[in-house]
């Protein structure tokens, strides 16, 4: 897996000092806790093998590269609460080579159905899967694939969150994605009892090459930032006919957001990318804390914003106004945009930092 450090003893002198700074951020939190830091759930890990036989295209999943897949845990509510878990199963698998990403999904259903036929209609109006990736983990030009039991597909690119100020372009289309759909059951008939179905992707890394500057197709080792959906909505049968009721749909996710709202691209999990055969790598938890620490400033400096019309000027003063236990090892610098939050790695000048601006854009940098 790819890292920041540049010797062994500069990566331990900067996992030290941010394992340091994020124990007294715990401490801090178990003194003052607040729902929006406990509703964060650690990202969910998976891997992806290259294949030297890449999947038919037909929405089924008995191609050899799936039976031989490493297939996810079931997905869970999107909140990451027990207490909500999803009465139906879904997984997803994943595998690449040198032309494309393969992602297939399985989701239990005893009622499949669908409406929406039109590409790029708001394809979770119906049951849908969805695909959210961002291949250099910036919160930046990103992409999402939604897909019904039509093989309708709605695939749209954003340069950053809704949030931000981001739209979604829904006039991009994923130049040569290909999918397809397979039901174990029946189409729009509610008298009988389905038994699932899944959907099948193939994203020509092409689609990528605007989005990032990090390698594509990525080199084995590489992590991206991904997350995956089902949206399901209870139905109920009248007349002989499926009626969505007045209450909302659910949203199961493969890693929990914590919150509703799957544009929040901090939250997501990572693929790491592997030749068959090769081990994966532990997760950089020291990365992904620092990652943490520096997206709960941004969050508090927005809230800050609201409240008072202009940026705090250190995480003191966010502390004080807003009762957050934040890392106290986080600078903030007001610049003419906005303002950048900046947690260095390490205790030398030239430490490597993580940074976030106003606009959620996220990186690992070197400190000038």
């Amino acid at each position: 897996m790819e890292g920041f450090g540049k010797q062994d003893s500069v990566l331990n002198s900067r996992k030290f000092f941010v394992i340091l700074a994020l124990l007294l951020y715990c401490t801090a939190a178990q003194q003052s806790p607040d729902e929006w830091f406990l509703r964060w759930p650690p990202p969910t890990t998976a891997v992806a093998y290259r294949t030297a036989q890449p999947p038919v295209i037909d929405g089924r999943t008995d191609d050899p590269v799936w039976t031989s897949a490493k297939w996810s845990e079931p997905f869970v509510d999107i909140t990451g609460e027990r207490s909500r878990a999803p009465w139906y199963a879904t997984r997803m698998g994943m595998a690449w080579d040198d032309s494309a990403l393969y992602i297939a999904a399985m989701m239990e259903e005893p009622h499949v159905w669908a409406t929406l036929q039109q590409r790029d209609t708001v394809i979770f109006q119906n049951n849908d899967f969805e695909v959210f990736i961002d291949p250099d983990g910036d919160n930046h030009q990103y992409v999402e694939f939604e897909v019904n039991a039509l093989n309708t597909v709605w695939d749209l690119k954003l340069e950053q969150p809704y949030r931000d100020g981001g739209r979604g372009n829904t006039k991009w289309n994923a130049e040569g994605l290909r999918t397809a759909v397979h039901i174990r059951g029946t189409m729009n008939e509610p008298a009988d009892i389905d038994t699932s179905w899944s959907v099948e992707f193939a994203i020509p890394w092409k689609v990528f090459e605007d989005l990032t500057a990090a390698h594509v197709p990525p080199l084995p080792g590489n992590v991206w930032r991904v997350n995956f959906a089902r949206v399901e909505w209870p139905v109920e049968i009248v007349g002989g006919s499926y009626r969505k009721p007045a209450k909302g749909e659910e949203n199961w996710t493969w890693s929990p957001q914590g919150i509703v709202n799957m544009h929040q691209p901090e939250r997501w999990g990572t693929v790491e990318f592997l030749e068959e055969g090769m081990t994966p790598e532990h997760p950089d938890v020291a990365m992904e804390n620092a990652r943490r620490a520096v997206m709960e400033v941004y969050h508090a400096q927005k809230q800050f914003f609201r409240m008072h019309r202009r940026w705090a000027y250190d995480t003191q003063e966010l502390n004080a106004a807003l009762s957050r236990p934040l890392n106290a090892f986080v600078r903030i610098e007001i610049t003419e945009e906005g303002f950048v939050a900046i947690l260095p790695l390490g205790s030398e000048p030239e430490s490597d930092a993580v940074i976030v601006r106003q606009d959620s854009k996220i990186s690992p940098s070197q400190l000038p």
